[in-house]
């Protein structure tokens, strides 16, 4: 492939040899173009009525914010019309979203956090769109029960990050790559292929303004790790935006862990299995990391809810098999 290489030939490379893998290529073009316009809506955040929140609640009862519901009606528009897609889940809607017009051509589910870290917006701080796609058989007869699909199901997953720049971070089982937006010419660019986690953990993202919430194991591991008794032989640095799509990008690039346990006010954890723990560890599946709930791989758990939420560990694949034992007592 030549140096420079847009989004559109990379996937022609490595989907253009089948039908089906075509159709994969087509539908993430879909969410990408969703992801322009979110880009762009991000970038006058400041000019137009975008900001602060709908006065609405989503399921999780969390205030939905105008650009969460921008951006969940542009990707669910965008991708219902698309006949290959068979049904859609968003973070910001109740049930699934049941395609039957599509039941002799749709081959995927398709799972979405429209916007993760909406919290950030008010402030300009980074946010991003995490997205799975999971791949059924078409005329496939599935209740929306059956939807609820594992790790086992996924075919492709990513995020798009904005921020200084906006990036698109996926992988469709081939590695992971990154494609930076040149907003002069409307396309994404390859500018991080073959993304791996570092060798070196040097960070680890948490927010320990819960710690009295944690366990008494997870205490000593983040003690320890501001230690030269970490395994690392040095003290670790603390970073943590409060963004999944940010931390896991920081760490991703520079080495690191992100953890969000599940404590005593909230014994599952706050984020979800479906939305944001699935992709994001199929992601780190492909950069050479691992993705745990404490004690199993995320990319192992079978969702019983739309919604159901799930402690994350997720990073450096040493420094998550050694938490785990730190968390089981060993």
């Amino acid at each position: 492939m030549p140096k420079l290489v847009n989004l559109t030939a990379h996937l022609l490379e490595q989907h253009g040899h089948d039908p089906t893998s075509r159709d994969l290529a087509a539908i993430i073009n879909q969410v990408v173009f969703a992801s322009k316009l979110i880009s762009r809506d991000i970038n006058k955040a400041g000019l137009a009525d975008i900001l602060g929140s709908t006065g609405q609640f989503n399921v999780q009862a969390e205030e939905v914010q105008k650009l969460d519901a921008h951006a969940n009606q542009l990707l669910v528009e965008l991708l219902s019309g698309w006949p290959r897609v068979r049904a859609i889940g968003s973070e910001e809607i109740d049930a699934i979203i049941d395609l039957p017009e599509h039941k002799n051509t749709g081959c995927y589910v398709i799972m979405l956090d429209p916007l993760d870290g909406s919290s950030n917006i008010d402030v300009n701080v980074s946010v991003g769109t995490i997205f799975s796609i999971f791949k059924i058989e078409p005329c496939a007869r599935l209740t929306k029960k059956q939807y609820l699909l594992g790790g086992d199901w996924v075919t492709a997953a990513g995020y798009v990050l904005y921020g200084s720049s906006t990036m698109l971070v996926f992988s469709s089982g081939y590695g992971v790559h990154g494609f930076t937006l040149d907003p002069s010419i409307g396309e994404f660019l390859l500018s991080h292929p073959h993304l791996r986690f570092p060798d070196k953990s040097s960070v680890y993202s948490i927010n320990e303004a819960y710690s009295p919430r944690w366990s008494e194991e997870l205490r000593g591991y983040i003690d320890q790790a501001k230690t030269d008794r970490d395994v690392t032989g040095k003290p670790k640095k603390a970073r943590y935006i409060g963004s999944l799509v940010s931390d896991f990008h920081r760490n991703l690039l520079t080495g690191g862990v992100y953890l969000y346990p599940g404590d005593a006010a909230a014994p599952q954890g706050k984020l979800r299995l479906m939305f944001e723990a699935i992709p994001m560890a199929f992601l780190a599946h492909q950069a050479g990391g691992r993705a745990s709930d404490g004690r199993r791989p995320i990319l192992e758990l079978r969702p019983r809810e739309l919604h159901q939420r799930t402690p994350l560990y997720i990073g450096d694949r040493r420094e998550i098999a050694h938490l785990e034992k730190v968390l089981a007592g060993a």
